[in-house]
């Protein structure tokens, strides 16, 4: 039988088909490797001003504005082919309240909407969603302290005091007891809280699907920093 030949017209045609597919596909998949996702920063001080009002009374989370926006996230330690990273998915759906009487942080909740969770590459979010966080089934996670926490470490002169709190975190489906070190800026009349919360994700039962080609760390963080107003 005679070899198919080709025309040198087909074959630039096959080649140019080709590198058309990867200049189209090849950024999202690089950067889908190499992109360290959107991180929760810390608690920003400039600018803080002395408290304004008496930290006793409810305080609920607010959207908050410029580098202390409310915001929660996680950050885990990845081994990708060729590169090791950290990768992080923040979110701005926050709710939640904080109740304080005397200098005793006395009752909290905090509600993170974990369906709106998000890196900077939209298919690595759909992944972690769906085949890690199952947030379909487990849409939030929540913080919650109900027995008193000594606040006498916070102070009211625009400074950041520090403060260990004991909860229950909630976490795609499972409680477990945490302790939570948190820095604590009161300025004006809003209090600013943040802190990082290590965390061990198979306590939490969040296990790495087969299809995820990098291997990701056991322990990783809770990063946060809320807003919060007096009501």
């Amino acid at each position: 039988m005679k070899p198919v030949s080709r025309s040198p017209f087909v074959v630039l045609t096959i080649v140019a088909i080709v590198l058309l597919a990867f200049a189209s596909v090849g950024p999202v998949v690089y950067k889908a490797l190499t992109s360290t996702g959107i991180k929760t920063g810390e608690i920003h001080t400039d600018g803080a001003l002395p408290a304004s009002t008496d930290m006793e009374g409810t305080w609920e989370v607010i959207h908050g504005s410029g580098a202390n926006m409310t915001s929660v996230g996680y950050t885990f330690h990845e081994i990708l082919p060729g590169e090791d990273k950290d990768t992080s998915g923040s979110t701005h759906d926050v709710t939640g309240t904080v109740t304080v009487t005397g200098t005793q942080l006395t009752q909290a909740k905090i509600v993170v909407a974990m369906d709106t969770l998000e890196t900077d590459v939209e298919k690595r979010d759909i992944n972690v969603r769906r085949g890690i966080l199952h947030t379909e089934d487990y849409p939030e996670a929540v913080f919650a302290v109900d027995k008193p926490v000594s606040i006498d470490g916070i102070t009211e002169d625009g400074t950041v005091g520090h403060v260990t709190v004991p909860g229950v975190l909630t976490l795609h489906g499972v409680s477990k007891n945490v302790d939570a070190p948190l820095d604590i800026l009161r300025t004006g009349n809003r209090v600013i809280i943040g802190g990082t919360v290590p965390i061990n994700r198979l306590d939490f039962d969040v296990q790495t699907p087969e299809f995820v080609a990098a291997v990701i760390d056991e322990q990783g963080e809770l990063n946060i920093r809320l807003t919060l107003e007096k009501v």
